[in-house]
């Protein structure tokens, strides 16, 4: 990774989602923005609005990759809203653009963001999610999937 480009990390999952769940894309969210890192995400609820709120309270930067065309349809935590009119079709994007991916439980638009992933041969770190192979990493935390995530960035530089 060049010194001008900081690492990006896509999170992904559900849109709709427990608190819990939420609190966890949170923590992961903050651990990337806190080491450097930027978060991509789809820019609406559920487990992308806790992983871009835990990015922007961590001091870093957010990107959210809207399935709409309208900008107004992204969550407050936001900095960068690229408003598509996509649909599901946006997921690509939202992998395309990461250096690694950090998959939360969610239904099929995580399947394909994972598969997505998996095709374009980036990182991909499971915490709880999709049980696909085993070119998918598992871990049990968030922050262990955030770490491992930097790492594998590095590492792939």
């Amino acid at each position: 990774m060049s010194e001008q480009r900081k690492p990006v990390v896509a999170i992904i999952g559900a849109g709709k989602c427990s608190k819990k769940l939420r609190d966890m894309a949170y923590e992961a969210g903050k651990y990337i923005a806190e080491n450097g890192g930027v978060v991509v995400c789809g820019g609406m609820g559920g487990i992308m609005e806790g992983a871009a709120r835990g990015a922007r309270e961590g001091g870093g930067l957010t990107i959210g990759i809207l399935p709409t065309d309208k900008k107004e349809d992204a969550n407050e935590f936001i900095d960068i809203v690229i408003p598509t009119g996509f649909g599901e079709a946006r997921n690509l994007m939202v992998v395309r653009s990461a250096d690694a991916v950090i998959a939360f439980p969610g239904k099929y638009g995580t399947l394909t963001e994972m598969a997505f992933a998996l095709h374009a041969g980036k990182p991909l770190i499971s915490v709880s999610a999709w049980k696909l192979g085993d070119e998918i990493r598992q871990v049990d935390s968030p922050l262990e999937a955030a770490k491992l995530a930097m790492e594998l960035v590095e590492e792939n530089e």
